[in-house]
């Protein structure tokens, strides 16, 4: 049986909004408009996009990702920090307790946020019968290999399942540099401890 591999998808730097933010940045009674979908049913790019501004810089045309949520999320890389002179904590997608704020600026007004901007950590969404014949389950943490000329393990990667999830890895650009993928590469799902011990110090 050949292993089984997963496909990756690289996430560059996007955001989620409330319907009032979405109001308060392109108007009011604006409504998002669908661009492309994405690899997860009902999700999708917008032709809307925003600037982020940060105390340092800024960075224009951010994407912003359909439908709307309860809470503004902001995505961005380790790089888009520095760039803007903040820097946000490595949390799941939802988890903002002790985020971070910036401003946001759309063609209509200004968002001040006071919370929701992450570093969206590496996971894999997974449907019920994918987690089973990899033999996983909803929230474990696995490892997956790569190869080519910059082949890299990633650790500490979560598995979500849920029926209404496609088979899929989501890293950002970061991530996706360092071992120079492109898309429509694969990793080898590998199971087993999924945390490197840091060396004491002297």
């Amino acid at each position: 049986m050949s292993p089984l591999r997963v496909p990756i998808s690289i996430s560059a730097r996007h955001i989620h909004l409330t319907p009032e933010h979405v109001e308060a940045l392109f108007g009011p009674g604006h409504e998002l408009t669908p661009l492309q979908e994405l690899s997860q049913p009902g999700q999708f790019a917008c032709k809307e996009r925003v600037t982020l501004v940060g105390p340092r810089g800024s960075i224009e045309g951010v994407r912003v990702l359909g439908p709307t949520r309860p809470e503004t999320q902001v995505e961005i890389s380790r790089t888009d920090e520095l760039r803007l002179g903040i820097d946000a904590p490595i949390r799941a997608s939802g988890a903002l307790e002790d985020s971070i704020g910036l401003q946001l600026v759309g063609p209509s007004g200004r968002v001040a946020l006071e919370r929701g901007v992450i570093q969206a950590k590496r996971h894999i969404h997974m449907s019920p019968e994918d987690a089973e014949r990899f033999g996983v389950q909803d929230k474990d943490w696995v490892m997956v290999r790569v190869g080519g000329e910059r082949g890299i393990i990633f650790d500490d990667v979560q598995v979500r399942v849920s029926p209404m999830y496609v088979l899929d890895m989501h890293i950002d650009t970061d991530e996706a540099n360092a071992a120079d993928l492109k898309p429509g590469d694969t990793g080898l799902l590998i199971k087993g401890p999924a945390t490197v011990q840091a060396e004491p110090d002297d």
